[in-house]
């Protein structure tokens, strides 16, 4: 019982500090004239959208690349936490993703 709690502990312990280096992290996306910066804790930090694209006549390609690398930049800052989560000792859980 003491070796679980033990155990327990250490994992804690490991989460925070995982929690902590995923604030300090960021990953970027360049596409179709928008940068974005999303922390490992999918924090967004900065969003940089091309001058070119904020014209009325292109509000449906900006919204659209807009999306694109949201979802992008989401993506990536999950391969990041999945990349540290794999480096944890002790953690191994079904059905983590792994793709």
């Amino acid at each position: 019982m003491i070796d679980k709690f033990k155990q327990l502990m250490e994992l804690k312990r490991q989460a925070e500090e995982l929690k902590q280096e995923l604030e300090s992290q960021t990953v970027e996306v360049s596409e179709g004239g928008i940068k974005i910066v999303i922390s490992g804790a999918q924090s967004f930090k900065t969003i940089e959208i091309d001058s070119g694209l904020l014209r009325p006549e292109g509000k449906e390609r900006l919204e659209n690349d807009l999306l694109r690398s949201l979802n992008l930049a989401i993506k990536k800052s999950q391969s990041l936490v999945l990349g540290k989560m794999q480096g944890m000792t002790g953690l191994d859980l079904p059905g983590l993703y792994r793709g």
